[in-house]
């Protein structure tokens, strides 16, 4: 029988920490979630390796240390209400529900959402809701939002998304351009989103947020 437990706190201790993130709730959120029942189950031995975990052919669960320092940099309150797309199997619901007041976790793909509305549950996670609709579409009726996250690859985030968004709230998202990708944190203010880089990381990007070609004149 694996040790989880063990697993979690070094997980922390070598990815975690060595990479700057210091905050109390996002190590404690991260020590108490169990990653091995995130992810499939015949994947779960590799649920604390320092890489991506695959959840479909098509989607992963992304590594603990670009995890971490998205949930930094976005620097969530306990009063905060987040947006989540694509959050596959739970994983990243579970983390930002354990920080944040609650969680709107929007998947396309029924048999992920299906999977973690189950573990979610089974986990006690009670202020978070996975909701089956369209990624690009987000879930407006719930919203406005303090912050919208997404633990995935993006050439581009529709402006559906970003209307959910308050004024003064923020975003994260992988950024990829080509093989090469970059952490941006956004801040909405007057309407409008300002980016800035945060660090390095790469992602596979999500189905509907490839960027549309632009005219060449």
């Amino acid at each position: 029988m694996a040790n989880f437990t063990q697993r979690r706190i070094t997980m922390v201790d070598t990815q975690v920490r060595p990479s700057d993130v210091t905050k109390f709730p996002i190590l404690d959120a991260m020590l108490s979630v169990p990653r091995e029942v995130y992810v499939p189950d015949s994947a779960r031995d590799l649920a604390y390796v320092g890489g991506p975990v695959p959840l479909t052919a098509s989607r992963h669960l992304m590594e603990p240390r670009t995890i971490a320092k998205m949930l930094d940099a976005l620097d969530l309150s306990a009063n905060e209400l987040v947006l989540e797309i694509a959050p596959g199997l739970g994983y990243t619901t579970a983390l930002l529900a354990s920080v944040a007041e609650a969680v709107v976790a929007v998947e396309e793909d029924e048999d992920l959402a299906r999977d973690a509305t189950a573990t979610l549950n089974a986990q006690e996670v009670d202020n978070a809701a996975v909701i089956t609709a369209p990624l690009v579409e987000g879930s407006a009726k719930h919203g406005p939002y303090d912050v919208l996250a997404i633990f995935a690859g993006v050439e581009d985030i529709p402006a559906t998304l970003l209307d959910q968004v308050k004024d003064g709230g923020r975003i994260a998202a992988v950024f990829m351009d080509g093989a090469l990708g970059e952490v941006r944190l956004g801040r909405k203010s007057n309407g409008q989103v300002s980016w800035r880089s945060e660090f390095n990381a790469t992602a596979p990007v999500l189905p509907g947020f490839a960027r549309l070609p632009g005219f060449v004149f």
